[in-house]
Parts: structure tokens; C-alpha cells; sequence
């Protein structure tokens, strides 16, 4: 083995930044770090065995996203998210994917992204059905990522990005029960994903949309009926 075979692969600062990044935003979103954690880049770098200069990067990126909240001269720390948020963060989509519906429609592209839609729900359903509501949630959000997406528009993406985060820290705090609760509860016909593909398949801009608007209320209605909580969805764990 020549000497230069055996030197070590430095990986380049950018990777480790990426891994970090992915690592802390999972344990965020499953809970393994809990709403209202405070965060310390000494700590961060020394469990990762990296410096202090992919943590900050990670942790920025993560500030921008929703998922973790910094103020000056203290440490950051997993958001604890009021009701108000929780309606704050549904009010932002409700207007992101509204948006998207009507792209949607107006551009012809509603038949190519019902079959797009229609896959997820019948996936979701089959989740469901097996009682994988871990998995069911999943294809829930993925459903809302392929309706904005099939807008086309980049700007509707990149700021639909930061509030599905959010929302992944929303639904994160779920118990097991609560998340069946979840589905169940937003799952009528009136106003469930199978519905509102449906309409966006016939044109119907007017039903899309209430039918979406309806989908939301649910959701927070649930995300924020939790028993002995007046101001805050309670942490996971």
C-alpha cells in the first residue's frame, strides 16, 4: 500500500454540515429532542467529534426552517409550539397550496397530477388500513409536498419547504392514539385527500379549495385539542 492510499479521506466541511444537519433535523422531528431542549454548539461538536463550525451551519439551517428558535446570548433551543402557532402555521399553507391548486388547474395539469396524487392516497389508505400511522403521516405530508410541487413555481417550493418542517414538529408531539386520531378525524369524504385530488382532476377550483380549507381546520382542530393545554402543544416524548 502506497503512502498516499493510506492517508486518511478528509471529508470536505460541506459533508459534515450535511450529515449534522440530517442527524439533529430527525431528532428533532421524532422527538428524540424535545420541544423546549436548549441546544449548545460545545456539546453538539464534541457528540458529533466535529468543530464548532458545521454545527453553526447546521443550526442556522435549522433556525431558518422552523425547527429550532435562537435569541441572542442564549442557547438555541426545539421550538414549543403554542396554539397559536399551530394556527399560524396552517394559516401560511392553506395560502401556499391554495395558491398551488389553482396553478395547478389553470395550467393544464390537472389530470398528470391527479394520477400523481391518487398513487399517495391509495398508498396512505393502505397504511392506514395496516395500522402504520407512523407511515401514514408520511405519505400525509408527502401528499401536500407533490401538490405543491406539480405548481411548478420554485418560490411556492421554497417557502412551502419551512412550513412543512413545522409541521413535521407539529405532528411529531402526536402520541400513537393521537396520530390515529389524526387521520381518522380528516378522513370524511367531504374533505379528504381523495377528495380534493378528485376535484383538482375536474377542474373544480371553487371545491379544491374549500375542500383544502376544511382539511386544515381539522387538522387544527386536532393539533390543538389536547387535553390541559391551553397555550402549548406539549413536547414529545
Amino acid at each position: 500500500m502506497s503512502p498516499e492510499s493510506a492517508r486518511p479521506v478528509r471529508l470536505p466541511r460541506e459533508t459534515f454540515a450535511s450529515m449534522v444537519l440530517d442527524r439533529l433535523r430527525e431528532d428533532i422531528i421524532n422527538g428524540t429532542l424535545a420541544a423546549g431542549t436548549q441546544l449548545s454548539e460545545v456539546e453538539l461538536a464534541t457528540s458529533f467529534g466535529v468543530s464548532r463550525g458545521p454545527i453553526r451551519e447546521a443550526i442556522q439551517r435549522l433556525i431558518q426552517e422552523g425547527l429550532l428558535r435562537g435569541e441572542p446570548h442564549r442557547r438555541v433551543s426545539v421550538p414549543v409550539l403554542t396554539k397559536q402557532d399551530i394556527a399560524d402555521i396552517y394559516l401560511a399553507r392553506t395560502a401556499l397550496e391554495s395558491a398551488a391548486v389553482q396553478s395547478i388547474i389553470a395550467s393544464a395539469k390537472a389530470e398528470e397530477t391527479f394520477k400523481e396524487l391518487d398513487r399517495n392516497v391509495r398508498a396512505e389508505a393502505a397504511a392506514e388500513a395496516a395500522g402504520d400511522w407512523q407511515v401514514a403521516r408520511e405519505y400525509d405530508l408527502e401528499f401536500h409536498t407533490i401538490l405543491v410541487a406539480a405548481s411548478g413555481s420554485q418560490r411556492l417550493q421554497r417557502m412551502f419547504s419551512t412550513v412543512i418542517s413545522e409541521t413535521r414538529l407539529c405532528m411529531g408531539a402526536l402520541t400513537t392514539e393521537e396520530a390515529r386520531h389524526h387521520h381518522k378525524v380528516q378522513s370524511p369524504d367531504e374533505v379528504n385527500h381523495r377528495k380534493i385530488s378528485e376535484l383538482i382532476r375536474d377542474g373544480d377550483t371553487a371545491g379544491a379549495l374549500a375542500a383544502l380549507r376544511k382539511h386544515f381546520d381539522d387538522a387544527v382542530a386536532t393539533l390543538t385539542s389536547r387535553d390541559g393545554e391551553e397555550n402549548q402543544a406539549p413536547p414529545a416524548g
